[in-house]
C-alpha cells in the first residue's frame, strides 16, 4: 500500500468520529434551545399572565415544531446527507429567536416558540447521519453517544436562574441587548451560527447517502408495518415523558415542594443528567444483550418508581422525590438507547425515515403529555396526576413489550443487516480525507 493511500485509509477511519462529535455537539445547542421553556417558561409565565393550562400549552408549543418534521428531516438526511440538512436546521431556527427578543403578545409566543422548536429536528438528522457512517456492530454505541446530546436539556437549567438574576432587566446599551429571559434566547442565537459554520466547515466530503438514487415512496415503505409504530410508541415512554418532565419539572418543584427557581432548576438537572448521559451505556448494553431485554429492563424500573410517585402525599420531602426521578432517568436514558437500537436491526436501508418516524411519535409525546399533565392536575386537584399518567402509559409498553413478536434476530439477519450498511454508500469508496 502507498504513502497516500494508508494516508487516506486513515483518514476514512477518523471521518466517523468527526461526524459523530459535531452532530452530538450540534444536537446538544439545538436540545438547549428546543427545552429552553422549560426555565424559561417561569419568569414568562410571570410576564404573560399565563395559567397552568396556558403554560402546558406554550411547552406543548415549543415540543411541536420539534417533532412534525422529523420523519421528513430523516429521510431528507438519507437523500442529501447530513452536513447539509443539519446545517440548514440549525440556521432556520435562528429568525425565530431574533423576533422572541421582540414579542409583546401570548399568541405570538407561541407561534415563535413553535418556530424555535424545529430545533428538536437535529436529532432525527444526527440519527440517520451518524448510522450512515457507522457499521451495523457499532451503531448502538454510536447513536447512544450522539442521543447523549439530550443533556443539552441541562444548558439552560444551569444558565438561565444565574443570567435571570444578574442581567438587569433592561439588558445592556439601551436595550440593544435585551435583558430577562429574552437575554438567554438572544445567547442562543450566536451558538446556532456558528454551530452551523462548524458542521458545513468541519464535516467530510463527500458525504453518505443511503438514500441517494431512492424514490420518496420506496423510503416510505417500512413506515406501513405496525412495528414501526409500536417502536414509537415505546419511544413515547422514554423520550416523550423525558421531554416532558424536563419543561414540567422545573415549576413542579417550584409550586409542589415551595423551591427556589435555581434549585428546582437544579434538581431538574439531576434527573436529565442521567435521561441523557447513559445513552451511550444503553446502546452498548443493546449491542452486547439486544434491544429487547434492555427495553424491558428500563420500562420495569420506570413502573416500580411510577408506583410510589403515583401515590398522593406519599413522597413528602423533595430529596426523596428527586431520587426517585433520578431513578426514571437512569432507566430513560438506557431506553432511549436501547429502542433505537431496534431500528437498525429490523431497517438497515431506511434508518432515515424509521428512525424520523419514531423520532416524530416521541417527541410528540413531549407535545401532549404536559396537556395531559396540566388537565390531569386541573380536575384531580392533586399534583401526583402526572405520575398516573406515566404509570399506566409505562405499564402499557411493558405489556406490549413482553407479547410482542420481535425476539432476537437470527444470525442470518445479523449478517444481512452488517451486508446491508455496505450497500448504503452510494459515493465514492475512497473518502477524500
Amino acid at each position: 500500500m502507498s504513502k497516500e493511500s494508508l494516508q487516506r485509509v486513515m483518514s476514512a477511519d477518523k471521518r466517523p468520529r468527526r461526524v459523530l462529535t459535531l452532530a452530538f455537539t450540534g444536537f446538544t445547542i439545538a436540545f438547549a434551545v428546543w427545552m429552553m421553556f422549560g426555565v424559561l417558561g417561569v419568569p414568562i409565565r410571570k410576564e404573560f399572565g399565563l395559567s397552568p393550562v396556558q403554560f402546558s400549552w406554550l411547552l406543548a408549543a415549543a415540543t411541536l415544531g420539534g417533532a412534525l418534521p422529523r420523519m421528513l428531516t430523516g429521510i431528507l438526511t438519507d437523500k442529501y446527507g447530513g452536513r447539509i440538512v443539519f446545517t440548514i436546521n440549525l440556521l432556520i431556527v435562528v429568525p425565530a429567536l431574533f423576533l422572541m427578543l421582540v414579542v409583546k403578545s401570548f399568541p405570538a409566543l407561541l407561534a415563535l416558540a413553535v418556530w424555535a422548536g424545529l430545533a428538536g429536528n437535529t436529532f432525527a438528522v444526527g440519527i440517520a447521519w451518524c448510522s450512515a457512517w457507522y457499521p451495523a456492530e457499532r451503531q448502538g454505541f454510536a447513536l447512544g453517544v450522539f442521543g447523549a446530546g439530550n443533556v443539552g436539556a441541562s444548558v439552560t437549567k444551569f444558565i438561565g436562574p444565574p443570567l435571570l438574576a444578574t442581567v438587569p432587566a433592561a439588558g445592556f446599551f439601551g436595550g440593544l441587548i435585551p435583558g430577562g429571559w429574552r437575554f438567554v434566547a438572544f445567547i442562543y442565537i450566536f451558538l446556532l451560527i456558528g454551530m452551523a459554520i462548524a458542521i458545513w466547515m468541519a464535516a467530510p466530503k463527500p458525504d453518505h447517502k443511503p438514500g441517494a438514487g431512492r424514490s420518496l415512496v420506496e423510503m416510505h415503505k417500512p413506515l406501513r408495518h405496525l412495528r414501526v409504530w409500536r417502536f414509537g410508541l415505546y419511544y413515547v415512554a422514554v423520550f416523550g415523558a423525558y421531554v416532558s418532565l424536563s419543561l414540567w419539572l422545573p415549576r413542579y418543584y417550584v409550586d409542589v415542594y415551595g423551591l427556589q427557581l435555581w434549585l428546582a432548576s437544579l434538581l431538574t438537572a439531576l434527573y436529565i443528567f442521567p435521561a441523557s448521559l447513559l445513552r451511550p451505556l444503553g446502546g452498548w448494553f443493546s449491542d452486547r444483550w439486544g434491544p429487547r431485554v434492555v427495553t424491558k429492563g428500563a420500562f420495569a424500573a420506570m413502573v416500580l418508581a411510577g408506583i410510589l410517585l403515583s401515590m398522593p402525599g406519599l413522597i413528602k420531602s423533595a430529596i426523596v422525590f428527586a431520587l426517585l426521578l433520578f431513578l426514571i432517568g437512569v432507566a430513560m436514558g438506557v431506553g432511549k438507547a436501547s429502542v433505537y437500537r431496534f431500528i437498525p436491526d429490523y431497517y438497515p436501508r431506511d434508518v432515515g425515515a424509521v428512525g424520523g418516524l419514531v423520532g416524530l411519535l416521541g417527541a410528540a409525546g413531549g407535545i401532549f403529555l404536559p396537556l395531559l399533565f396540566g388537565y390531569g392536575e386541573a380536575l384531580t386537584g392533586i399534583p401526583e396526576a402526572t405520575w398516573i399518567i406515566l404509570l399506566v402509559f409505562n405499564l402499557l409498553c411493558l405489556v406490549w413489550l413482553q407479547f410482542a413478536d420481535d425476539r432476537s434476530l437470527s444470525r442470518e439477519e445479523i449478517a444481512l443487516r452488517k451486508v446491508a450498511f455496505s450497500t448504503r454508500r452510494t459515493e465514492v469508496a475512497v473518502p477524500k480525507g
